[in-house]
């Protein structure tokens, strides 16, 4: 196996590796070549990193069997919950829920409310979201005991079964992208082939595979076109995997790259022409290199190397909805914002799905004390126990401050950014030195975190 030279790429790939002494998160930026570990003995071997489909955060079980949320701008943890190792987490189409199963229920966890709900359904696994991000999917045993796939509403609605299947256990249910197709491994470990089922009609058809049908890790393109996945092999005397792909229909299977280890995870790029993947194995241990693929070249390109690597995630592109930008010569701000939100005031525009104010403070010059003042106002507009994270936006301290679940109903679920001027700014005859953005918990990051200063 021959490595290229490496091309300059978009994004991000998170790996979970104990090259640092522990089992941690780390991410690799693969324009630059930035190594940077973001957990600090967090992480387990079993941890797979999940990204937030707009890439600001990333969900994991780690230490304790504890599911921990990172925020990626901030490094902020949170922890949510404790399940079962190797369980499926997955985020919403809006970046902003988790659905995960615990105990034979279907968790679905806000993580800016911090508030949960659960649909009952015994032994279910790989629970997941459709794109339109109001209906799940899933795989639970029906009352013979063989493995069925079904969807139903996120308020448990409308629960219907997929297939009608009669062979026993499903796998590693994956929904394609587009939510049209799912993939599915059976009937175990041992032996394992791949599966592709069309969610409208329940029709299945079989991928080839590997010729010893030990088939591992399949993932969708990101155009929902194609299926990658770790195809195992054996030459005397050791096991070895083919890095395949194939249409989701079959018959147009390729291999495009060779692994030495036993089996590896594989994840697409954003533009769906490269493929990450594991090597490095000896002696049967775990992968200890990182490496990319072009598909059409089948030329790889080796990335870095360092400890036991055991799961990989390339960042998702992310898919901006139209905006138009604010500008305000009064407060020195500008910043985008939804196309389909209206101005109602000078400092506050709204739309069908959020709002946000502009205002200007003066307070203390710790910044610590400006953000506690108003994160915790005698009127409690965040609740009782807001959230603060301190931060930096246009190399200025700033601070976040989202609400607690009692926050009042009449405040639509507002968030706050604090961000301290780069010079004081006059607003009639007062000179304030910080701004302050309001915004619903949906929007704040998203728009707060391109806020740039008018000089």
């Amino acid at each position: 196996m021959q490595a290229g030279s490496q091309d300059i790429e978009k994004g991000w790939i998170a790996y979970t590796s104990n090259r640092g002494g522990s089992y941690d998160i780390w991410l690799y930026q693969l324009n630059g070549g930035l190594n940077s570990r973001i957990t600090d003995g967090m992480g387990m071997e079993f941890s797979v990193p999940y990204w937030a489909p707009d890439n600001s955060k990333i969900a994991f079980i780690g230490v304790n069997n504890v599911v921990f949320v990172l925020d990626i701008a901030t490094r902020a943890i949170a922890r949510i919950d404790q399940i079962e190792p190797y369980t499926l987490l997955d985020w919403s189409p809006d970046s902003r829920s988790l659905v995960y199963v615990k105990n034979g229920r279907i968790m679905i966890y806000d993580t800016f409310t911090h508030r949960s709900y659960f649909l009952l359904e015994v032994g279910a696994r790989d629970a997941q979201w459709f794109p339109s991000g109001k209906e799940l999917i899933f795989a639970a045993p029906d009352i013979n005991g063989n493995t069925q796939i079904y969807r139903i509403r996120t308020d448990g609605s409308n629960r219907r079964q997929i297939t009608r299947n009669t062979g026993g256990p499903l796998h590693q249910l994956r929904i394609s992208p587009d939510g049209k197709f799912a993939l599915y491994t059976f009937p175990g470990a041992s032996i394992s082939l791949i599966s592709v089922v069309n969610l409208e009609t329940g029709a299945t058809n079989t991928l080839a595979g590997g010729s010893l049908s030990k088939n591992y890790f399949p993932a969708w393109s990101p155009d929902s076109q194609n299926i990658a996945y770790s195809a195992t092999e054996f030459k005397e005397p050791t096991y070895y995997s083919h890095i395949q792909i194939d249409s989701f229909m079959g018959n147009h299977q390729r291999t495009i790259t060779i692994s030495n280890c036993f089996s590896t995870p594989v994840d697409w790029s954003p533009d769906g022409k490269k493929i990450a993947y594991l090597s490095g194995c000896t002696n049967a241990e775990r992968a200890s290199q990182l490496w990319i693929v072009d598909i059409s070249e089948q030329r790889p390109v080796y990335l870095l190397n360092g400890g036991q690597m055991t799961a990989l995630q390339w960042s998702p592109k992310i898919r901006r909805p139209p905006h138009y930008t604010f500008t305000s010569f009064i407060y020195m701000v500008s910043f985008p914002y939804p196309a389909n939100w209206s101005q109602v005031s000078e400092e506050r525009y709204e739309g069908p799905d959020g709002f946000f104010q502009v205002s200007a403070i003066s307070g203390s010059e710790d910044i610590s004390d400006v953000c506690s003042s108003e994160a915790y106002h005698p009127l409690m507009p965040y609740g009782s126990s807001p959230m603060v994270i301190q931060t930096s936006i246009q190399h200025q301290d700033a601070c976040f401050i989202y609400p607690s679940a009692d926050q009042p109903p009449e405040m639509n679920q507002q968030a706050a950014l604090i961000v301290r001027y780069p010079r004081p700014v006059q607003i009639g005859g007062t000179y304030y030195n910080y701004f302050i953005l309001y915004a619903d918990v949906n929007h704040i990051r998203s728009i707060g975190g391109r806020l740039t200063f008018i000089q």
